[in-house]
């Protein structure tokens, strides 16, 4: 490993992780933590959920760590394969206790009018309800596309699919999801008239 053992390669950082360096696994955890808590969060609708999920990840890199291979994927990868993983065996369940706020990355540069954020809240509250309301296999190629900004490629290897297949996810999450906003923004124009 380099003179700065945090700044390692991730297989690096899981080799001195596995042993028995704590430092290594916690950088690990901080570079990777915030994109698989992301996906799961969005793929479940749940915060609670997406952290018993990124948890969960972190614990078998470390219980079973021989299930990565760092000649197939990157670790980012690799979790997000075991986040999806984890998040479909939750799809049969219940997942929305409440609202699922929006994650962000930076804090708005100036606050809104009260009138201007009710109508974003509300505005992110429909798209956040149309993405939820697709099917597993269009919600996680949308989210991962849109929201974590990966390459085809790596999104294949993360839902285990061809880029074509991957490809043709992508476009009917992003019609279906057109369709669903359409539809529920012309419903509540009708009830606004």
């Amino acid at each position: 490993m380099s003179a700065d053992p945090l700044a390692g390669t991730d297989s690096e950082l899981l080799e001195a992780t596995l042993a028995g360096e704590e430092a290594a696994f916690v950088e690990l955890y901080r570079r990777h933590k915030d994109r698989v808590y992301r996906f799961a969060c969005r793929m479940t609708g749940s915060p609670e959920l997406a952290r018993d999920v990124t948890q969960s990840c972190f614990l078998m890199l470390l219980e079973a760590p021989s299930r990565y291979d760092a000649r197939l994927a990157g670790l980012g990868t690799f979790l997000c394969a075991v986040a999806r993983n984890l998040c479909l065996r939750h799809a049969g369940r219940a997942w929305r206790e409440a609202p699922l706020p929006a994650p962000t990355d930076a804090p708005p540069s100036r606050a809104p009018s009260p009138e201007q954020g009710l109508i974003e809240e509300e505005q992110a509250r429909l798209v956040r309800d149309a993405i939820l309301a697709l099917a597993p296999l269009h919600r996680e190629v949308l989210i991962l596309a849109e929201f974590e900004e990966l390459e085809i490629a790596v999104i294949g290897r993360i839902v285990g699919a061809e880029a074509g297949a991957v490809r043709v996810r992508l476009h009917r999450a992003r019609r279906k999801l057109r369709a669903a906003l359409e539809t529920r923004l012309r419903s509540r124009a009708v009830l606004a008239e």
